[in-house]
């Protein structure tokens, strides 16, 4: 997240998060700079302002409740399709749809405004990372680092898209190519958990 840039937040308990606070690099940030605020937005501790973007964290939990945490972020080659009109919604290889599957693009929402989470909500309950067109990307997850890791993975498979587009023809995986990987997919989730 370079400059001030994105923000994150993560589920306390049922009635609170912690948040990010706006205009601080992630990077600089302490403890105390945290701020907590409940679930519809209203600052109840913390000395710095809540970032302006809360709504669009707020939304993702109101909509996912397995969801703990909660990253905004503009990937350079992602937010790049986004500004494009284009999510990330072609399967090219087998990480695709073992991963995130599609990554659709919300609609151009102002940033900071309920407009955001408006744009979002069609794609919370059926996906983990969605393209905000002009503006960037959010991931979720049941940690923070599976939020982290989701955020990386849309850049990454964004970068594997451009790469294949350049390259020439991408070969889409077919249905059925698809159907067997989420079948392994399934079985490897159960040997897991």
């Amino acid at each position: 997240m370079p400059g001030t840039s994105g923000n994150l937040s993560v589920r306390l308990d049922d009635r609170r998060l912690l948040v990010t606070p706006t205009g601080v690099s992630k990077f600089l940030l302490k403890p105390a700079d945290i701020v907590i605020v409940d679930l519809d937005g209203r600052q109840l501790d913390g000395y710095r302002k809540v970032t302006s973007e809360v709504n669009m964290h707020l939304a993702v939990y109101r909509h996912r409740k397995d969801v703990t945490a909660v990253i905004h972020s503009h990937p350079p080659i992602a937010t790049a399709f986004a500004c494009v009109g284009r999510g990330l919604d072609e399967m090219l290889c087998q990480e695709a749809v073992m991963t995130l599957g599609v990554v659709p693009l919300a609609t151009f929402a102002a940033t900071g405004t309920e407009a955001v989470a408006a744009s979002l909500a069609p794609f919370i309950p059926d996906h983990d990372a969605i393209l905000l067109a002009n503006h960037g990307a959010v991931s979720f997850g049941k940690t923070l680092l599976e939020a982290f890791q989701k955020m990386e993975t849309v850049e990454h498979l964004a970068n594997i898209t451009l790469a294949a587009h350049q390259l020439g023809a991408p070969r889409i995986l077919e249905h059925e190519q698809i159907e067997q990987l989420r079948d392994a997919k399934t079985r490897y989730l159960r040997n897991v958990i």
